[in-house]
């Protein structure tokens, strides 16, 4: 069982990469920004959203189904809020012996130059991400290091080669897990 989440800025091709790869591998896929309260976008509140994310998650390992998550993830606590859920935000508690094993998630990165992004923003319509706030998302962007389990994955890729390299990571983490 595979939980993987897309991840990068707006623009980056999460949604249809992911949504790609669900459909060849036949696994479940999820778009965060489904699950992204309007209030929450207008504020950019992350961490309920991510929980809820996490939930999510959580619900899929549970019941043994290979899932596909698109979610920008931007920052280092974001993924560890993926993984561990609220417990992840709460580090003045100490471990409750009794809570949930963090979840193993394969983090993909789709990585990048900003004017490629921007040039696929431009051309979008009807999605809640203005062009203007790319530069943000660059500078919030801490990419995924050691000892995170992730694959960096360049845009300048087509589409089904990007499908395929991170095809080959899941295949190689699943060998690794067994």
């Amino acid at each position: 069982m595979v939980l993987v989440v897309v991840m990068g800025v707006s623009g980056s091709g999460k949604t249809t990469v992911g949504s790609r790869l669900a459909e060849k591998l036949g696994w479940k896929f999820y778009d965060a920004d489904d699950y992204h309260p309007l209030e929450n976008k207008k504020k950019m509140d992350r961490i309920p959203w991510l929980c809820t994310l996490h939930d999510i998650l959580r619900r899929e390992d549970t019941s043994r189904q290979d899932t596909i998550l698109a979610c920008s993830a931007l920052k280092k606590m974001y993924r560890r809020v993926l993984i561990s859920g609220a417990s992840a935000i709460e580090t003045n508690q100490p471990e409750q012996p009794r809570e949930k094993p963090a979840l193993k998630i394969l983090f993909v990165h789709l990585d990048g130059p900003m004017d490629i992004i921007a040039g696929r923003l431009e051309k979008r319509r009807g999605h809640f991400m203005p062009l203007e706030l790319l530069k943000s998302q660059f500078d919030t962007l801490e990419p995924p290091s050691a000892p995170e389990n992730f694959i960096t994955v360049s845009l300048e890729k087509s589409l089904p080669e990007t499908v395929l390299e991170i095809e080959k990571a899941i295949l190689q983490s699943e060998a690794l897990m067994e």
